[in-house]
């Protein structure tokens, strides 16, 4: 599967992990934005973070890609991410002024299986939009077991808990926002394609993620 990946898309999810990590780190550090704060950050604390965005957002955020292309690949279609340079400076600059993170890297890109003429079905195109945000989902389970087995109530500063409430909400963060339906995110194409399982999905994403900041 990994020969699959070709050294731009490995290029392109590198610079891509690297910017939401970097546009995560600043949020977790400073909420409402660097200059708010910027005077009080200590360089430490904000090292400790960035490698806990590069672990969690790099899990969550390659995992969610690797979904899209894998099953697009498994229904016969070659697909590949690619980066848009403009989002990923754009999540940089809104966490920096404002403190919020717009996730939209980039997107996996399906080419139509032109030799057969065949294109993707409405229920292909739901099923392969689902499994990114899906993967997200199940990814909040081991975080929130490492979260739980830290022990946060005793050990708030601890890295186990750093990484279980950084790695749940992160991936939270993400399957919601991917699940709204509008634009070219992978909510609308679930919502056409099937309206229940878009429903269960919105739902289990955004109540992990109003759940997570009341831990």
């Amino acid at each position: 599967m990994l020969g699959r990946i070709s050294r731009r898309e490995e290029f392109d999810l590198f610079i891509a992990w690297i910017a939401i990590s970097l546009a995560f780190t600043i949020i977790f550090i400073s909420p409402g934005g660097l200059f708010t704060s910027a005077m009080r950050i200590q360089p430490l604390t904000a090292l400790i973070f960035f490698g806990v965005s590069l672990v969690t957002v790099g899990i969550g955020f390659i995992l969610h890609e690797m979904a899209h292309k894998f099953l697009a690949m498994k229904y016969g279609f070659w697909a590949e991410f690619r980066k848009d340079n403009v989002m990923l400076l754009i999540a940089v600059v809104l966490a920096a002024l404002v403190g919020f993170v717009f996730a939209a890297p980039g997107a996996t890109v399906i080419y139509s299986n032109t030799a057969d003429g065949r294109g993707l079905s409405r229920e292909q195109n739901g099923k392969i939009s689902a499994a990114g945000p899906f993967v997200n989902l199940l990814l909040c389970i081991p975080f929130a077991l490492i979260l739980y087995l830290s022990d946060s109530a005793h050990n708030p500063n601890s890295i186990l808990t750093i990484i279980g409430i950084v790695g749940l909400q992160v991936n939270a963060m993400v399957a919601a926002f991917n699940m709204l339906p509008v634009s070219v995110l992978d909510g609308k194409k679930i919502l056409a394609w099937n309206v229940g399982v878009f429903l269960v999905m919105i739902v289990a994403a955004f109540g992990i993620l109003i759940g997570s900041f009341y831990i």
